[in-house]
């Protein structure tokens, strides 16, 4: 059979139907687009949007500073309850002495269980000539967060003076979660200050000398040591060496290093003492106690 061939009326016919379903294409593409259908916006458009909603900040945006500080201006409650204490350990407390900053945060003058921990030891065991009596000094409980980022309860002993900066300080530094490895009597070390300072203890009252004789501001509760294994004592000797204490902090003596736990003018806890009057070891000029803050009264 041979081969069949429009004619000329299929021709138009076909033309025209072509023509009709070309036009209904572009009408369907043109209302796809428009408001009437999803906003305005395609399928594209909601893919972008999508991404930018999920995507991450910029890098600018995403820097955490290591340590951010910025003094609270009003008091907030702690982020932990202060540890409940035996009805031996209440009774033995003169409620009506203490003064409470908040939960977990107080002083008192000395009762006698802390009295009998403390003489013979960081406290003379003859106090008949002593520069400073049990009744000036006063018992400082405090909250703190070790490195591990747990809730510690520290004590501290210092004089009634720098009692309520104490607290105050503290307390900001717990809510901060500032890292401080532990915060116990010197007695639990014997009154042996490098005891406590090789294992990193904060303390402050310990009736001792300097080297020349005279008490160190430690024996009247005015001077208190922080994170001291990482912030070192450093003297020069009478030959030119030098010498830095606790012994194995040796490392920690240069200041130029990026460390963590080191103590400098940025520091929350040097911001923080300095605001209260203290003043800081590490800006004296013949040697450094980057451990030290302490307070004229």
């Amino acid at each position: 059979m041979g081969k069949k061939y429009l004619n000329k009326k299929q021709k138009k016919i076909l033309y025209k139907n072509m023509g009709v379903l070309l036009a209904l294409i572009v009408f369907c593409a043109i209302f796809a687009r428009s408001d009437l259908f999803g906003g305005g916006e395609t399928l594209e458009d909601l893919a972008q949007k999508q991404v930018q909603e999920t995507a991450p900040p910029t890098e600018k945006n995403s820097e955490i500073p290591e340590r951010e500080f910025s003094p609270p201006e009003k008091k907030s409650e702690p982020l932990q309850r202060e540890p409940e204490l035996s009805e031996e350990e209440q009774e033995d407390i003169p409620a009506k002495d203490r003064t409470t900053y908040s939960e977990g945060f107080y002083y008192e003058p000395l009762n006698d269980t802390v009295k009998e921990r403390i003489t013979g030891i960081s406290y003379p065991a003859d106090d008949s000539e002593a520069a400073i009596s049990y009744d000036t000094l006063r018992y400082v409980n405090v909250l703190h967060y070790d490195f591990d980022g747990n809730v510690q309860n520290g004590e501290l002993i210092c004089h009634k003076a720098i009692a309520q900066d104490l607290l105050e300080i503290f307390y900001e530094l717990y809510n901060l979660r500032y890292p401080i490895e532990k915060i116990c009597l010197v007695d639990e070390y014997q009154g042996d200050d490098s005891l406590s300072m090789q294992d990193n203890n904060t303390s402050c009252f310990n009736y001792r000398a300097l080297p020349s004789g005279r008490l160190s501001n430690h024996a009247y509760g005015l001077a208190i040591d922080l994170n001291p294994f990482y912030n070192p004592y450093v003297t020069r000797r009478g030959d030119g060496s030098v010498n830095i204490a606790p012994a194995g902090s040796e490392l920690y003596a240069d200041r130029s290093q990026s460390f963590s736990y080191k103590i400098d003018t940025e520091d929350p806890a040097f911001v923080l003492f300095t605001q209260h009057g203290f003043t800081w070891g590490g800006n004296w000029r013949s040697s450094k106690d980057y451990q030290h803050f302490e307070k004229e009264i």
